[in-house]
Protein backbone atom coordinates (compact mmCIF):
# COMPACT_ATOMS: atom_id res chain seq x y z
CA UNK A 1 0.00 0.00 0.00
CA UNK A 2 1.60 3.44 -1.25
CA UNK A 3 0.85 6.51 0.45
CA UNK A 4 -0.97 8.03 -2.67
CA UNK A 5 -3.15 4.55 -2.88
CA UNK A 6 -6.67 5.64 -2.44
CA UNK A 7 -7.98 3.14 0.12
CA UNK A 8 -5.09 4.16 2.19
CA UNK A 9 -7.09 6.95 3.73
CA UNK A 10 -10.05 4.53 4.13
CA UNK A 11 -7.74 2.46 5.92
CA UNK A 12 -6.00 5.09 8.30
CA UNK A 13 -9.44 6.23 9.08
CA UNK A 14 -10.42 2.81 10.05
CA UNK A 15 -7.15 2.21 12.16
CA UNK A 16 -8.00 5.18 14.21
CA UNK A 17 -11.47 4.45 14.88
CA UNK A 18 -10.02 0.93 16.04
CA UNK A 19 -7.15 2.75 18.08
CA UNK A 20 -9.99 5.62 19.89
CA UNK A 21 -12.16 2.21 20.62
CA UNK A 22 -9.48 -0.02 22.17
CA UNK A 23 -8.58 3.18 24.30
CA UNK A 24 -11.81 3.85 25.57
CA UNK A 25 -12.42 0.24 26.53
CA UNK A 26 -8.86 0.24 28.42
CA UNK A 27 -9.98 3.74 30.01
CA UNK A 28 -12.74 1.91 31.43
CA UNK A 29 -11.63 -1.32 32.38
CA UNK A 30 -8.75 0.81 34.38
CA UNK A 31 -11.20 3.00 36.46
CA UNK A 32 -13.69 -0.33 37.01
CA UNK A 33 -10.47 -1.35 38.74
CA UNK A 34 -9.57 1.68 40.33
CA UNK A 35 -13.75 1.95 42.07
CA UNK A 36 -13.61 -1.99 42.72
CA UNK A 37 -9.99 -1.66 44.65
CA UNK A 38 -11.47 1.51 46.55
CA UNK A 39 -14.82 -0.40 47.28
CA UNK A 40 -12.46 -3.34 48.77
CA UNK A 41 -10.49 -0.98 50.58
CA UNK A 42 -13.44 1.19 52.16
CA UNK A 43 -15.37 -2.36 53.07
CA UNK A 44 -12.31 -3.77 55.30
CA UNK A 45 -11.25 -0.60 56.81
CA UNK A 46 -14.77 -0.03 58.60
Amino acid sequence: MTPDDPNRAEFDRRRKGRAIVTALILGGMVALFYFIALARIGGTAQ
